[in-house]
């Protein structure tokens, strides 16, 4: 069938996410997968109770488009207890995922010929999404291995047409953390140039830093100008339930659930259920699962360094980096992502995949860490052995 024309453009030229095209060529070559960022591990055993318990007794018909108030109100009631924040559940609308979340912000805000500030690695989801809206997407690379923000690269990137701000913090696939002082100068430009800034904040609790997380909507003059996206998947580890929530007050929180209701209407009741129960869990239960995934993450960094790698900084996400230059590899990311998956049976993600134009560092390997020890160890040993030949 003839398709010239036919399909959108930002569809016709796109190829399969740098995840599952890695993820494929894992099971093609029966390798270990550390390229899709997902826990293999035990989960916190009330919620698959809780999810049970509700298949069995709650409702398993279409919950009201926003979400369960009883979720609605855990959310809130979660983030006043760890965050301090004063949330109302009117504010919340619960959504299939945060991409689901990111997509109905960025329709509900970007108007064609608007500019979207996008800082540098970032999901690979935002520039489309930007660009299926009309968008242009103007793109603020951030350089390992600190991925600092700058406030001049900012001010220049900003124009006349410049219209929202996206932001990932905790940031994949760095692993790092803004800091206090970088959040007020982006709060700062946000209110000075009256942009909406969509947060994307779904690792605000993978953190191994110590320090709390901090919205940018807590931000002077940002609450009317910011919505804050969270995941489910990422506070638990559960990542195929996808349920996350997109917040924001007044006209904001109006248009992003206007949006949503055309997108997907509600999303599956009993684990909303479920997620509700998890989100006032004793804190003792969900510390337990976050302390072995810094075990993890641990165990995963010193295998790497035995094998000669140089791993960069990490203060939050599943994920460490490698930098290959500083390890004296002489392979592009790509090139030893594509050897490695196939020659080691290690999948891994080159992070030059989840930059856009020339300014993308082409030496920076992305690994999940939230995998069983023998996973780690013997991932760890196979990228040993294989370097050793290369």
């Amino acid at each position: 069938m003839k398709t010239d024309g036919r399909i959108h453009p930002v569809y016709a030229q796109m190829e399969r996410t740098v995840f599952d095209r890695m993820s494929a060529l894992a099971r093609e070559h029966g390798a270990i997968n550390l390229g899709q960022g997902f826990p293999d591990g035990p989960v916190p055993e009330p919620l698959i109770e809780a999810a049970a318990r509700a298949l069995r007794e709650k409702s398993n018909q279409y919950p009201p488009g926003a979400g369960l108030i009883e979720l609605r109100e855990a959310i809130c009631g979660y983030y006043a207890r760890r965050q301090g924040s004063a949330l109302s559940a009117e504010q919340v609308t619960v959504t299939s995922g945060a991409t689901e979340a990111i997509a109905a912000a960025v329709l509900a805000f970007v108007k064609p010929g608007d500019e979207v500030i996008l800082f540098q690695p970032a999901y690979d989801a935002y520039a489309p999404m930007v660009r299926r809206a009309g968008g242009v997407p103007v793109s603020i690379p951030l350089a390992p291995p600190e991925f600092r923000y700058d406030a001049e690269a900012l001010a220049a990137a900003i124009t006349p047409r410049t219209r929202v701000l996206m932001l990932n913090d905790p940031l994949n696939p760095a692993g790092t953390v803004a800091s206090h002082g970088e959040l007020e100068m982006i709060a700062r430009a946000c209110t000075e140039h009256d942009l909406i800034a969509i947060c994307d904040e779904v690792w605000e609790d993978v953190r191994f830093d110590g320090i709390p997380h901090r919205s940018l909507m807590s931000f002077p003059g940002m609450e009317e100008r910011a919505v804050k996206i969270g995941s489910a998947g990422k506070i638990f580890g559960l990542t195929g339930w996808k349920i996350g929530w997109m917040i924001a007050a007044g006209e904001l929180g109006t248009a992003i659930a206007r949006a949503h209701q055309f997108l997907t209407f509600a999303s599956a009741a009993p684990l909303q259920w479920a997620v509700a129960e998890g989100l006032e869990l004793p804190e003792a239960v969900l510390a337990d699962q976050r302390e072995g995934w810094a075990a993890s993450r641990e165990r995963l960094k010193s295998g790497l360094e035995s094998a000669g790698f140089v791993v960069l900084p990490n203060a939050a996400t599943w994920f460490l980096c490698i930098d290959l230059a500083a390890s004296g590899v002489a392979l592009t990311d790509r090139v030893f992502s594509e050897r490695a998956v196939a020659e080691a049976g290690v999948a891994t993600v080159p992070v030059s995949a989840l930059y856009e134009g020339e300014s993308a560092p082409v030496h920076i390997v992305r690994l999940c860490f939230t995998k069983p020890d023998a996973v780690l160890d013997e991932a760890a040993a196979r990228l040993s052995a294989w370097r050793a030949g290369l």
